[in-house]
């Protein structure tokens, strides 16, 4: 293990009730090493899932020509756990042409040889999820059981595109003529270039391979640089499972990420690109991709409203809310960034969220009695603390946590990207919260008056990914559903995602839908085909 620099390491926050809850911060710190053994290292029940490798054609690629290596933090304790060959577009280029080679093979498979597969990949996943649970949370940081979690929902579209690739149908079509019949079918894409994120690097993955992999394309992946052990870790277990030689690629790199997206971009053999992160990164690709005319999937940034009416059940509210703000410390792209609360019960609202908010536990996620874990790095730490400081030095009332210590950190025993849980009243649209996305475990509260106010307040925004409304009026709830200009909206819920519904944005939030049955039309194409007889 190698430690981060002293100035890296000091982003240890206060904890949110006082000094004296250090020595229960530390003990959880010492009670989570168990999971890791007296080298700091991971302890699995399969040590053969933990790849420290890309993959390309069914090898472990462990050096590249270059012989450099990035390295992969814990970001709950701030030391290096593990190094990856840092791959560039050469690299990129031969998981392409051994994608490319496959493609015949792979496409030409019955449905249901493909759906076996996928089925067998779903179980090997199960069987295996508490070891791919602790390689999540030793990357990612987020506590075991929402690890646990994420895997199980990773794995559900494995399950659901199993089932879905024997129902990829076509239509036929009456034809006007007697002499002709019309047929439309669908097909491969062929190779796709996948990059994902690292705040869901198991789930993003299953969600675009299980797509693809479904109705016949082969596919290259670029996960995130903080996160290449999830990946690699599915690559084994499909490779178990039977995916063929050459149908799954995954370049690992951390230097030359922008390239190797230019490259997937720009190369001839990629029909197309499904890409998950911000949108400032999506928005370049879709130019890279512009000469070559590919099919884009887009699921971008996110600004997401969370509306409570006056005739809202406010326990029910408070309950969704914490779910949909604070799940994975804030950072997903659903997570609520604006909470409007009419005027008549902001206090009251304001009040229950901050008491719940001061019973979480911040610290490991191999702790048992952490609730909620740390950010992903340094950048992600300063980033919610400055919008903090943003809306404090702009008259926001601060409920609860809004403490960043540097200096604390040392005496503490924690070294790791923490940020309290923090709830902020009496928010106002100068404010950074009100436009941009915060990522980060921060609530913050606009009141209003009116309906028609709150859907002008909510849908000002270039962003439209999700939203939230609470109310018990019926006749309202369709009216804000309908007038809410995002992709999905949470009606008296806080949790919206399933493998079963179409998942997307509009605007700048992306294009195309993941999951559902309409998950696979990124993946395929229509041919139409007229027959004389």
């Amino acid at each position: 293990m190698t430690p981060r620099t002293a100035s890296q390491l000091a982003h240890h926050v206060r904890p949110m009730q006082s000094t004296s809850s250090l020595g229960s911060a530390n003990a959880r710190h010492v009670r989570c090493m168990s999971i890791l053994n007296s080298h700091g290292q991971l302890e699995l029940k399969d040590k053969s899932l933990l790849i420290q490798a890309g993959f390309i054609d069914n090898t472990h690629v462990k050096t590249t020509a270059s012989g450099k290596r990035f390295p992969v933090f814990d970001p709950a304790r701030g030391v290096e756990i593990a190094s990856f060959p840092d791959m560039n577009t050469e690299d990129a280029e031969r998981a392409i042409q051994a994608a490319k080679n496959a493609l015949p093979e792979w496409s030409q498979k019955t449905a249901k040889e493909r759906s076996a597969i996928l089925r067998k990949w779903y179980d090997l996943i199960l069987q295996n999820e508490d070891d791919l649970a602790r390689i999540l949370t030793w990357e990612n940081g987020k506590p075991l059981a929402e690890a646990l979690g994420e895997i199980r929902y990773g794995a559900s579209f494995f399950e659901w595109f199993s089932e879905e690739a024997k129902r990829l149908y076509g239509e036929v079509i009456p034809s006007p003529s007697r002499q002709q019949r019309m047929m439309a079918i669908r097909q491969p894409l062929g190779v796709v270039g996948i990059i994902t994120p690292w705040n869901f690097p198991n789930a993003m993955i299953t969600r675009k391979f299980g797509a693809a992999l479904a109705v016949g394309c082969t596919v290259v992946a670029k996960p995130a640089s903080e996160t290449p052990l999830s990946a690699l870790a599915l690559c084994e277990l499909g490779m178990r499972a039977g995916v063929p030689k050459g149908v799954i690629g995954i370049v690992t790199t951390h230097t030359d990420t922008k390239a190797i997206g230019k490259h997937f971009c720009e190369s001839l053999d990629i029909s197309g690109i499904s890409f998950t992160g911000s949108t400032a990164v999506g928005k370049v690709l879709l130019k890279q991709s512009a000469d070559t005319v590919k099919k884009m999937s887009l699921e971008l940034g996110g600004n997401a409203a969370f509306i409570v009416f006056e005739d809202a059940d406010l326990e029910k509210a408070v309950d969704a809310a914490i779910m949909a703000k604070f799940r994975s410390s804030g950072q997903t792209c659903i997570c609520v960034n604006r909470f409007y609360v009419h005027s008549s019960i902001k206090d009251k609202f304001a009040s229950l969220m901050g008491e719940r908010v001061k019973k979480f536990q911040v610290g490991s996620g191999f702790d048992n009695s952490t609730t909620h874990g740390p950010l992903i790095n340094q950048r992600a730490v300063e980033k919610v603390h400055s919008h903090v400081e943003d809306a404090l030095q702009h008259g926001a009332k601060l409920v609860t946590g809004g403490t960043h210590d540097k200096d604390s950190s040392a005496d503490s025993g924690i070294h790791g990207y923490f940020y309290p849980p923090t709830v902020l009243a009496d928010m106002k649209t100068n404010m950074k919260m009100a436009t941009e996305e915060t990522f980060g475990p921060v609530a913050g509260i606009f009141s209003f008056e009116t309906e028609d106010e709150v859907l002008e307040a909510a849908n000002k925004t270039r962003f439209g990914l999700a939203g939230y409304f609470f109310s018990n009026d019926v006749s309202r709830c369709w009216r804000v559903a309908e007038k809410l200009q995002v992709g999905m909206v949470g009606v008296n819920t806080g949790a919206i995602s399933s493998e079963v519904a179409p998942f997307g944005g509009i605007k700048e939030s992306g294009m195309g839908r993941e999951g559902a049955r309409q998950g696979l039309d990124e993946y395929t194409q229509y041919k139409y085909i007229n027959m004389a007889v």
